[in-house]
């Protein structure tokens, strides 16, 4: 009955992070019709494409001991499509120094994620250790992923509109939270479940 359960809030938290991944559809189909990046940021999908990396990594067999999280592995999957897609979406249509602060902060993400891949497969031997080292960098970066919105809240109090920052989004992000801490504590991954009980939506 745990397992089952388990399995089913995975599965459950899994739907509820693809609305999550799929929701700035909306706003990069603006951007395309636009051809402009308008007021937007791009930091908040840099942070997620880090943190989509950390978990996958997290998820996968070398980390985690055989398939245990192999919901993570999934929707974690899937989001490094996803946002590496906005990014380059948004590195098209953004203007030329954009692109240079596109590129200053993918290649510190890209190189966190080599270290942390690095060092727990050559360093720490045994899947423990492993979790505890993967877990508490994604830890961090998913400190850094939900508070990177805040950068918008500059953008909706100067222009007095929550255009920038839909309820979608953070309903989304809401559900995916209390979904996957749930998922944690069933399958008694500390970790897992205290990245998201941080989240501050």
């Amino acid at each position: 009955m745990g397992d089952r359960l388990h399995l089913a809030i995975g599965v459950m938290g899994n739907a509820a992070s693809l609305l999550l991944y799929t929701a700035p559809i909306l706003t990069f189909a603006r951007v395309m019709r636009k051809k402009s990046t308008e007021e937007f940021s791009c930091i908040p999908y840099i942070i997620a494409l880090l943190n989509c990396l950390l978990y996958t990594w997290y998820g996968l067999p070398v980390v985690s001991y055989r398939w245990e999280n192999f919901p993570v592995v999934t929707i974690n999957g899937l989001g490094i499509l996803l946002e590496f897609s906005f990014i380059l979406i948004y590195f098209w249509f953004t203007s030329p120094r954009g692109k240079i602060k596109v590129v200053g902060t993918v290649v510190p993400v890209v190189t966190v994620f080599c270290i942390t891949a690095i060092i727990s497969s050559f360093v720490l031997h045994d899947h423990h250790h492993r979790k505890m080292f993967v877990g508490s960098v994604g830890l961090v970066a998913s400190v850094a992923m939900y508070g990177s919105p805040l950068v918008v809240v500059r953008q909706v109090i100067l222009t007095k509109s929550v255009e920038f920052m839909p309820f979608y989004l953070s309903f989304f992000s809401f559900l995916t939270s209390f979904l996957w801490m749930a998922y944690g504590l069933l399958g008694h991954d500390l970790l897992l479940a205290v990245c998201i009980m941080i989240k501050p939506y």
